[in-house]
């Protein structure tokens, strides 16, 4: 299996960073090839030019960068992606990986009976999405209303026309316990290594 990993979160100390080797530790166990886009160290730039737009259009690529992320995302049986929760909604290169990458006549196409959207990842078996925020699971569930699943699981995902999808969201990081973040990056590796 081929799993690629998008990557989002600057900082090397991160606890995303943490749940990053422990989901990478657990997929090799699983014997996954590995495939990290690490959007930082990639310098990838989330911004939506005049000559992206008219690509998004075209559905034809331009940028070198979207068009090797394309490539890769061809060759995935699965996608994870790790990214931290600020202001109750992703990082902006996360949203500009959505907005760039995840583009007609790579990703999807529009129905040929113009109705819907049809997805174009042949090999893709699943989509996970795994974030990390520090309000309490009922604050963002009750008040906020759980934003990453309306916008990435069911406004884009599944719009699309992708099944299978899957939010594993860590709540009050700093407040827990640091024996309570070693189980939890312990569980994801266990569960990964059972990945298929």
């Amino acid at each position: 299996m081929r799993t690629v990993i998008v990557f989002n979160h600057p900082y090397e100390g991160s606890y995303c960073n943490a749940i990053l080797k422990a989901v990478t530790k657990g997929l090799q166990k699983a014997s996954h090839e590995v495939d990290l886009m690490h959007l930082d160290n990639d310098g990838f730039n989330p911004a939506m030019s005049l000559s992206d737009l008219k690509a998004f259009v075209e559905h034809k690529p331009i940028d070198p960068q979207v068009i090797e992320y394309s490539e890769r995302l061809k060759k995935a049986d699965h996608v994870i992606f790790i990214f931290p929760i600020w202001w109750d909604i992703m990082p902006a290169s996360t949203k500009g990986f959505i907005d760039r990458v995840l583009s007609p006549g790579v990703v999807y196409d529009h129905h040929p009976r113009g109705f819907g959207l049809v997805p174009l990842l042949k090999n893709l078996r699943s989509i996970t999405v795994i974030t990390t925020m520090n309000k309490p699971k009922i604050i963002y569930s009750l008040l906020i209303g759980n934003l990453i699943r309306k916008v990435m699981l069911r406004s884009v995902f599944k719009t699309m026309g992708y099944k299978n999808l899957n939010w594993i969201s860590f709540t009050s990081v700093k407040a827990v316990s640091q024996e309570k973040r070693v189980k939890w990056l312990n569980n994801l590796e266990y569960s990964f290594s059972k990945f298929n």
